[in-house]
């Protein structure tokens, strides 16, 4: 906690928000998770002033207050992979193999998107991770000028990116870069943004390099799906006689800062690749999606992590996983890593939160602004109601928070200070509005009778 709560008050300029009564998650300095009980969070300015006693707060001014006690206080999930807009086909290939699943239903109906599509889409999704605590989200779609405008509407923080292919010629590059750069810093500095190469098997060798090149030039990440699948890490070496990872060293994507997304078919000779590689690389695991797709592997979270690669924790689109809840993704993670590793000590629930505040925040580059609850930090908080039956007792805070509580069990939502959900209620999304409109659209986007695509999913 703070050192000197008193002095804070001694200033006597009036706090934006005062959280009172409530357990924060808090961070030691050796990045270890800890609690503290009976606790305030004083935000002044979008940004935590102070983590101090709820006695010590006791008469400070504030514009608002919540009394949070029987609640606990975390760090805003981040959702470090997903297409946000892809809400809309959510159900509409259902039970199919990754083929099939692209190429005979999810492409040729995203050849129908329009940019209305889109934004109503991204509304939907940002209700949906408003609602269950996640504050941040790293986007990877098409027009994404729709998903950015959303984002500053309705407060949420964002990574986004401009999806391309190779096989929309330089110019899909050059409109991810023209993106990347009018959107950097928006929202109050709430929009941060990526170059967005969609895949090694869909960007070839020389779109690759010169992304990297224009990651360097003008200081940008790069976000890309890479070693989705063991099936694309078998066929790129029988094709080519290198792993996706392996092509995205040669071809200097890892000398960039780069979110890989999956990474369930890394192999053991990609882990020197990726620990030699220069620039600050970070994997996001969205487990739900590859047990539905019956794959045989999953994100190798300890291997990465004995080479000091943060994983962050991420749903993929709705269209795949058909859920937008990070906190389901967080027990996932945590139970696989138990079964893929034989060990029931790996990952621990202190550990998976871990993944879910810092290492999250690393993954989409915001390790510095976001992932704790510590002065100095911008405000985004969530307020988690334990006093549920399936909460209780409560023996282990951390267990109950990862394997007993839900998504549902967070009653507020806080970005920059600003609330967005409170005691359920959403503050800046009108949701059945928006949930007409795209239905009364649905027939138009779904309709595959063109049998357009907009690219083949050939490994």
């Amino acid at each position: 906690m703070s050192d000197s709560p008193a002095e804070h008050t001694a200033l006597g300029e009036p706090a934006d928000l005062v959280i009172t009564g409530c357990t924060v998650l808090v961070h030691d300095e050796q990045e270890r998770i800890g609690f503290e009980e009976d606790a305030a969070i004083v935000v002044r300015d979008g940004v935590v002033e102070a983590v101090t006693t709820a006695a010590a707060v006791r008469d400070r001014a504030a514009a608002e207050r919540i009394d949070a006690r029987g609640q606990v206080a975390l760090p805003g999930l981040i959702n470090c992979h997903t297409h946000a807009p892809m809400v809309a086909l959510r159900g509409l290939a259902e039970d199919l193999p990754t083929e099939e699943w692209f190429n005979d239903v999810v492409w040729p109906v995203e050849s129908n998107l329009t940019g209305r599509d889109v934004e109503l889409g991204a509304w939907l999704a940002c209700a949906e991770m408003i609602r269950g605590g996640v504050t941040c989200f790293a986007d990877h779609y098409f027009t994404m000028d729709a998903v950015a405008s959303v984002v500053a509407e309705c407060g949420m923080r964002a990574h986004l990116g401009e999806a391309y292919f190779s096989s929309q010629g330089p110019q899909g590059r050059e409109k991810s870069l023209e993106f990347a750069l009018r959107h950097r810093g928006a929202a109050d500095g709430r929009i941060t943004t990526a170059l967005a190469p969609h895949a090694p098997y869909t960007v070839d060798d020389a779109d690759l390099a010169a992304t990297a090149e224009l990651a360097r030039e003008y200081g940008l990440p790069v976000h890309i799906h890479a070693a989705e699948n063991r099936d694309q890490t078998d066929t790129s070496l029988a094709r080519h006689g290198v792993t996706p990872i392996e092509v995205l060293g040669r071809t200097g994507i890892l000398d960039t800062d780069v979110l890989l997304a999956h990474g369930s078919g890394i192999v053991e000779r990609d882990l020197p690749v990726l620990e030699g590689a220069t620039g600050r690389t970070a994997v996001a695991t969205a487990p739900r999606g590859y047990l539905k797709f019956a794959w045989p592997t999953t994100t190798p979270v300890r291997a990465l992590h004995g080479i000091g690669i943060p994983v962050g924790l991420a749903t993929d689109g709705a269209a795949s996983n058909n859920s937008l809840d990070v906190w389901e993704s967080m027990a996932l993670t945590a139970l696989i890593q138990k079964s893929t590793t034989g060990d029931p000590r790996w990952l621990t629930s202190r550990q998976a939160l871990h993944h879910a505040t810092l290492q999250s925040a690393r993954a989409v580059g915001l390790g510095e602004a976001v992932g704790t609850v510590a002065p100095g930090r911008r405000a985004d908080l969530v307020l988690v109601d334990l006093t549920g039956p399936h909460t209780q007792p409560v023996h282990d805070l951390a267990a109950t928070l990862v394997h007993s509580a839900r998504s549902s069990d967070v009653c507020t939502t806080i970005v920059d200070g600003r609330i967005l959900m409170r005691d359920r209620e959403l503050l800046t999304i009108d949701v059945p509005a928006v949930v007409s409109e795209l239905g009364e659209r649905l027939p138009a986007l779904v309709d595959r009778s063109h049998g357009k695509r907009i690219q083949d999913y050939d490994t």
